[in-house]
């Protein structure tokens, strides 16, 4: 006779979810990582945005002397500008995955992995205090044997 395997839901998954293997000095130790890397982040961003501003502006008031005299030159300042756009885009994820992590460590979640449940490694913490997986389950991951969230 087969068995029936039951099906979990999500919440059950959750509910069995370990508990951090971290004590509570570690994670005021990554709490404050994460706040001080959320802090430099911001300043980052608040100044790519201003350089980039700083530009449009020059560009909008009509001011001759900062228009570039090459076709080159205009190229090079559309790369410039769109550089910076990706580059605060990338910031800006960076700040969602650091609040998630900060939102994990309040949850008693922080420092176990997403994919398997295990803990990951206070090494890959420090390293990356936002990390959602072990390093095992991140390779797996990039090499396409296993999907981000699972």
């Amino acid at each position: 006779m087969a068995e029936k395997r039951k099906k979990t839901s999500k919440t059950e998954v959750q509910e069995q979810t370990p508990k951090t293997h971290l004590n509570s000095a570690d994670l005021q130790h990554f709490r404050e990582l994460l706040l001080q890397k959320r802090k430099q982040i911001l300043g980052n961003v608040s100044e790519i945005e201003g350089e980039a501003l700083r530009k449009s502006r020059l560009d909008a008031s009509g001011d001759l002397s900062s228009m570039p005299i090459h076709m080159a030159d205009l190229g090079t300042d559309n790369f410039e500008q769109e550089f910076s756009l990706e580059l605060m885009d990338s910031e800006r994820r960076l700040l969602v995955e650091i609040d998630e992590a900060l939102n994990r460590i309040t949850a008693g979640t922080y420092g176990i992995c997403e994919g398997t449940g295990k803990p990951i490694s206070k090494a890959r913490l420090e390293a990356q205090p936002w990390a959602r997986y072990s390093v095992e389950y991140a390779k797996m991951v990039e090499q396409g044997q296993a999907k981000e969230g699972q």
